[in-house]
């Protein structure tokens, strides 16, 4: 990683996240002690899985994934973080003190290294922000538990569906998924050939138009149809 010292990134950009926005001068002052604002290569490792988790980060610029390798090598990626968007917070909290994940720069990057050590002064010194810690945790716990009842009950022809929908849409349709399809074979559950054959159904069935990773998505109302028949209201 090589440290900015650009005008176009500032260091107090992490103040308007929702974690910590209308904290207090003093702990502002706290929540930045020996930051640093670095930029990243594409596939540049932040940390990885095992390793001491000492730092969490906020994304200032281009996008970081955090993945699994599986028993079978191949990788799982779990989320890809965009700018505005922190990660690795949870971390600082768990009891081993080790990154659960690997985090990589996905594209060229630029990331603010926070401390764990300021992070727990803060929530030790300011309520607020141990209840809006609690709220958040509670909400991923409750997405992962649908996930993986969704995961369990639906078929792969519904997860996928699910996958395209949820992915940034142009006025035409068009989507790009950021995964491979060898990835994203693994995020859905499936063996990669099923993921061909499905993506080739779908094509001889109109439903949707492309190739590798760029797709026009044309039949929106059989994709929702598809999707709903298994998802939950809430």
């Amino acid at each position: 990683m090589t440290k900015v010292n650009k005008s176009g990134y500032s260091s107090v950009q992490v103040l308007d996240h929702a974690l910590f926005r209308d904290m207090p001068p003093t702990l502002q002052q706290v929540l930045l002690r020996d930051a640093a604002v670095f930029h990243v290569q594409a596939g540049e490792v932040l940390f990885r899985e095992g390793e001491d988790a000492v730092e969490y980060l906020y994304v200032l610029d281009g996008h970081v994934e955090v993945l699994r390798h599986t028993q079978e090598g191949q990788e799982r990626v779990f989320q890809i973080f965009c700018p505005g968007q922190l990660l690795a917070e949870t971390a600082m909290f768990m009891t081993h003190g080790r990154y659960p994940m690997e985090a990589r720069a996905r594209g060229d990057a630029v990331v603010q290294c926070l401390k764990r050590s300021g992070l727990i002064e803060l929530v030790t010194g300011w309520p607020e922000l141990s209840l809006r810690l609690l709220t958040r945790l509670s909400d991923r716990v409750y997405r992962r538990v649908n996930e993986m009842e969704w995961f369990s009950d639906s078929t792969a022809a519904q997860r996928l569906a699910d996958y395209l929908l949820r992915l940034p849409c142009n006025p035409a349709g068009g989507v790009r998924m950021p995964l491979t399809q060898r990835q994203l074979a693994v995020h859905l559950g499936v063996r990669p050939e099923t993921l061909s054959r499905l993506l080739a159904d779908w094509v001889s069935q109109g439903l949707i138009t492309g190739a590798r990773r760029d797709w026009t998505l044309r039949d929106l109302t059989a994709l929702e149809a598809l999707v709903q028949s298994a998802r939950r209201s809430f």
